[in-house]
């Protein structure tokens, strides 16, 4: 099966994954996937992703969905650039999401991080997502 927008397609089968209160959701392997998971785990919205193989021999991601209180950590997603319209931002221009409690994720010169690292590097690069 052949995606487009990688990203957006993890966001939703985690976002659908937390709104069915599934322990954890599986999604196709891709180094950028891994990077923007790396970003969620270490801010604290998700346990963990662990790489597995489909019964076909074909690269898989299981992720580990976290709950507090009985509700999905991540509230809100909003994915940025699409395929068809990439969007772009120094770190002067960026603003922070939901006063600071959310994060911005970017795809920098440096690699895929979180707005504050971003504005400590002073880097600035594609806005992938934003996370509350």
């Amino acid at each position: 099966m052949s995606v487009n927008d990688s990203i957006a397609d993890m966001l939703a089968a985690i976002r659908n994954g937390q709104s069915a209160r599934l322990a954890y959701v599986q999604i196709p392997a891709s180094r950028l996937r891994r990077s923007v998971l790396d970003v969620l785990v270490e801010e604290g919205y998700l346990r963990g992703y662990a790489d597995e193989q489909t019964e076909r021999g074909l690269p898989q991601l299981k992720v580990e969905l976290k709950y507090h209180d009985g509700l999905p950590v991540i509230q809100k997603v909003e994915k940025v650039s699409t395929p068809g319209r990439r969007v772009y931002t120094s770190i002067g221009e960026l603003k922070q999401f939901f006063n600071g409690l959310g994060i911005t994720i970017l795809s920098t010169s440096k690699g895929v991080m979180a707005d504050y690292k971003a504005r400590q590097q002073s880097v600035g690069g594609e806005i992938l997502c934003r996370v509350f």
